[in-house]
């Protein structure tokens, strides 16, 4: 008995060490922490965004029918949205270079594995676990972060840089696809580019470890119940396509919200949750949470498809719809860049509400555009749409950040990119619905999804100012 006290004792305080606290001999290097959560973050994004100019192609290889091709957009956003609280407890746990590092090798594999498809499913498969792979990246990258940049001075300079990142990747990944061959060389390149990060990261030093002061087991029971919710979810957004008020909408409907209701259960009785439900009557989390839900409403869902359409309708090839579209993920990684100069002088709440209600402005100048079938006319809405985005993508992280406790960093990270990615299927799934259901073809289905996506944005602006004021108010 006194050996199992001397060992328990030891445990805890092995448990116990000061937040974030680096492995011994390996002091913390920001600046490759940094580059390095930042290359691999880019990887992921490229993955994430390169179907979106080869989509017609890869449907097309596929022989993917109209109605199933929200699977081939909506796979890596849902491994996201499943796994990123998971992933983000088990690095707060269990060590987020650990978990970082083996997302970004798992990112390489699934990537190659998606080039070699062969099927509708096997493609959405790969995809769904691309997405799981890149949870861990994204999870983890704010988490070290938080570990390299101690100071909240230094922690804002290196959030605002992760984020304009962001954006890169999300600029690059079409510009990549449609520069190569076929998209399937896109996904070889990708998947190198994945494992060359992994390496560089595991080598000696390179990334110290850390991890929060608290123990405990894995929440498997409520990872089990809100994968499922979400699955249930995005299938039933999917078939409705065909019909919402089919007996297999209002079940698949019915089931998600029986799995989350599951989930909250399961997360009240864990010792170690997945995310603290208290935190949901915190004005900043809920902040944090409703930019990220409604930035994949209306912004990614909007976006993710659009390039899908221009192409059907006007006839641009890939490659010129990536460079068509650089415009605005450009310009979004150019302002996400530059608005860290911002900080301490505009909330990033107020960024957010900024951000939204552009992106509404840049829906809105686009109508008509693609019944003109004129590629010109959209240029003014790409340009305003980057700006807005670039504002999104500054804000959301330093928001994560402080809208939990630090040593939750990874946690509060994996809450609000779930958010994200949660509407992001709904947004995807949502856009492909309202533009190929409309009985006036494609374009004129495209102006409704603008229209909604701009009515999406308008209540995300809405929903973070109110936030802002019942904090206000409540101080």
């Amino acid at each position: 008995m006194p050996r199992f006290n001397e060992r328990t004792m030891k445990e805890a305080r092995e448990r116990s060490r000061p937040l974030s606290a680096p492995e011994a001999g390996r002091p913390p290097r920001p600046k490759v922490t940094l580059a390095l959560t930042s290359a691999a973050t880019v990887v992921a994004l490229m993955t994430y965004t390169a179907p979106m100019v080869t989509l017609p192609d890869t449907a097309a290889d596929l022989h993917t029918p109209l109605s199933a091709q929200a699977w081939l957009l909506n796979g890596t956003p849902l491994g996201l949205a499943a796994l990123l609280l998971v992933d983000g407890s088990l690095a707060d746990d269990y060590g987020r270079r650990r978990v970082f590092l083996y997302g970004t090798l798992a990112l390489g594999l699934t990537t190659t594995l998606g080039g070699l498809a062969t099927s509708t499913w096997a493609f959405t498969v790969a995809r769904v676990a691309q997405g799981a792979a890149s949870a861990a990246i994204l999870a983890c990258s704010l988490g070290l972060l938080v570990t390299a940049f101690p100071t909240p001075r230094g922690r804002l300079h290196a959030t605002g840089i992760w984020g304009a990142f962001v954006s890169g990747g999300i600029a690059t990944g079409p510009l990549l696809a449609g520069a190569m061959p076929n998209w399937r060389w896109a996904y070889g390149a990708l998947g190198a580019a994945a494992l060359v990060v992994a390496g560089l990261g595991a080598r000696a030093g390179r990334l110290p470890e850390s991890r929060a002061p608290r123990g405990g087991r894995p929440d498997i029971a409520g990872a089990a119940a809100f994968g499922l919710a979400l699955v249930a979810l995005v299938a039933a957004l999917t078939l409705g396509r065909d019909g919402w008020l089919r007996a297999p909408v209002g079940l698949l409907l019915a089931a998600a919200v029986v799995l989350l209701g599951v989930f909250a259960r399961v997360e009240r009785r864990v010792p170690t949750p997945m995310i603290e439900l208290s935190l949901l009557r915190s004005p900043r989390f809920l902040a944090s949470s409703a930019g990220g839900l409604f930035t994949g409403l209306a912004v990614i869902g909007l976006f993710s498809f659009l390039p899908a359409l221009l192409q059907r309708t006007s006839g641009l090839s890939a490659m010129d719809t990536a460079w068509l579209f650089l415009l605005w993920s450009g310009l979004s990684f150019v302002v996400a860049l530059q608005v860290k100069r911002l900080a301490g002088r505009v909330a990033p709440r107020r960024q957010l509400a900024t951000g939204f209600l552009l992106h509404a402005v840049a829906a809105l100048t686009m109508l008509g555009a693609l019944d003109t079938g004129s590629w010109p006319r959209l240029l003014p809405g790409l340009v305003i749409g980057g700006v807005g985005s670039g504002l999104l993508n500054a804000a959301l992280p330093s928001l994560a950040v402080e809208s939990v406790p630090p040593e939750r960093a990874a946690m509060g990270a994996g809450a609000q990119q779930t958010f994200r990615y949660i509407g992001s299927c709904a947004g995807v799934a949502l856009t492909i619905a309202l533009a190929t259901s409309s009985g006036g073809g494609l374009a004129r289905g495209a102006d409704v999804a603008m229209v909604v996506s701009a009515g999406l944005a308008v209540v995300g602006a809405a929903g973070v100012v109110l936030r802002e004021r019942g904090r206000a108010g409540a101080g």
